[in-house]
């Protein structure tokens, strides 16, 4: 079954929904300067309180990075009992293999990027247990744009390599996008949202459409 994850919770009501309409990954991010960045604070009181309530799944909570100093994504990732890291930003596999949990790594694929070049880059990542996550490269962000990577190359490289799909992906088009790609699994955060806020209806939408 394809994997879920649902990107940029910010309360313990949208991190319930998720988990119980099935999500397999659930992220919190720590980005400086986006609009979803929630506090080390924040997060560990939601945590706490999600942890303590009833929930049909327990999905991986993954704190998601970019950039950062590697003794502050170990210590938030330690504080709040995330089980996983999403590297969002440009760091360099010695930098990925200091951090004290499983990682997710994003790819910003670029504009006519050449296949065989993603496939050395995933083929690195995969040897050391690291799961890709591909979207597309927009400069001055690290991802969330909703900015739709070319279906053409993510089915190329998904006959090859497992990796979670991610970019302009939303609740009316992930059936589609998963049938024409097979991705390993997908990521959604501005796609299931509502004036800038995570929508319920859409997670659930998003997650049941994605399994079609």
């Amino acid at each position: 079954m394809i994997q879920v994850k649902i990107c940029g919770v910010k309360s313990t009501e949208e991190a319930l929904a998720a988990a119980n309409f099935g999500a397999d990954f659930i992220g919190f991010n720590f980005v400086p300067g986006v609009r979803r960045k929630i506090e080390e604070s924040t997060a560990f009181e939601l945590i706490k309180v999600y942890k303590g309530c009833d929930r049909l799944a327990t999905p991986k909570l993954v704190g998601v990075f970019a950039n950062q100093p590697i003794e502050e994504v170990n210590r938030i990732l330690e504080n709040c009992g995330f089980d996983m890291a999403q590297l969002s930003g440009y760091e360099p596999m010695e930098y990925i293999l200091k951090v004290n949990r499983p990682v997710i790594k994003a790819i910003h694929v670029q504009k006519g990027q050449p296949a065989e070049e993603l496939h050395e880059i995933l083929t690195e990542l995969e040897l050391k247990d690291i799961i890709p996550l591909l979207e597309p490269q927009v400069y001055g962000s690290f991802g969330g744009t909703g900015t739709t990577l070319s279906p053409s190359i993510a089915k190329t490289l998904s006959a090859k390599h497992r990796f979670l799909l991610a970019g302009g992906l939303k609740p009316s088009n992930v059936t589609s996008t998963v049938k024409a790609v097979l991705p390993w699994g997908v990521d959604v955060s501005s796609g299931v949202e509502t004036n800038g806020i995570k929508d319920r209806e859409k997670i659930r939408s998003f997650i049941k459409n994605a399994r079609l």
